[in-house]
């Protein structure tokens, strides 16, 4: 299977039967990541971080290892916390080999889209997703691409894959709204089957329970929230927005001074 970042193998390895990711090279293909998936991600040194706010070839590259380091970084980290994710074995040279997720048949595992999906399956499904979600932030992480497209459905359930694009969920300001998304993309693919799904809040609810300290895996959700109804305070909003802008103002200075 090829996609724009990268073309998946069936692979033999010894006597195993795995899966090879083989990303593809940066000339290759189009470098479409946006620097907000980026924030809260670090690098070496300022030299890598200008050269990849310039785009310059080595930029590109810098960005591209951070790219496929990230994935392999949370692929490790999720598998190890229980997540239901292939477990990876290595990454070298832009290839990273992991477990080949199988059906009941042990055939490669079908993409959630291609399965044929009842209401009561679906219901099942998102359950069973949002519990995998909860367990991603309970390990400080969000996915931020997650859609019926990248998740699997193997002989015991769903697997999420393709993680080069998971953010720092206290490190990256865009967390929040990238969570709501994951779970919305999920409401909006099973509410096809199961329209009770359709207009539940379970992203607002997941990251009022992290932001709280309440999140925990196995945790009740019930797909609402209160409205919150505090007046705004406009002379703090204010104040916050003046003070950001010149943060912002400050950190060019310190870009250009180093030029």
């Amino acid at each position: 299977m090829s996609g724009k970042e990268a073309t998946v193998y069936i692979v033999r390895s010894g006597a195993e039967i795995r899966c090879a990711k083989v990303y593809k090279d940066v000339k290759q293909r189009s470098f479409r990541q946006a620097a907000t998936y980026l924030e809260g991600r670090k690098v070496q040194n300022s030299r890598q971080q200008r050269a990849m706010a310039k785009g310059s070839r080595y930029g590109r590259e810098v960005q591209e290892k951070l790219w496929q380091t990230a994935e392999v970084d949370a692929l490790f980290r999720l598998a190890n916390a229980g997540v239901r994710v292939p477990r990876p074995f290595i990454c070298t040279d832009g290839v990273l080999l992991m477990e080949l997720v199988t059906d009941g048949h042990g055939n490669a595992a079908p993409r959630l889209n291609d399965v044929e999906m009842t209401e009561s399956l679906a219901l099942e499904l998102h359950q069973a997703l949002l519990n995998e979600v909860v367990r991603i932030l309970c390990e400080g992480m969000v996915h931020g691409d997650l859609s019926e497209y990248n998740i699997l459905l193997a002989a015991d359930g769903p697997v999420i894959i393709d993680l080069p694009q998971a953010v720092n969920a206290a490190g990256n300001n865009e967390a929040p709204v990238m969570l709501k998304r994951d779970v919305d993309n999920l409401a909006t693919y099973f509410g096809q089957f199961a329209p009770e799904l359709i207009g539940t809040q379970y992203g607002k609810e997941i990251w009022q329970l992290y932001e709280s300290g309440e999140l925990k895996p196995g945790v009740a959700l019930t797909g609402r929230v209160a409205a919150d109804t505090r007046a705004v305070d406009m002379d703090a909003l204010m104040q916050e927005l003046e003070d950001t802008r010149l943060e912002q103002e400050e950190k060019l200075r310190r870009e250009a001074s180093q030029h």
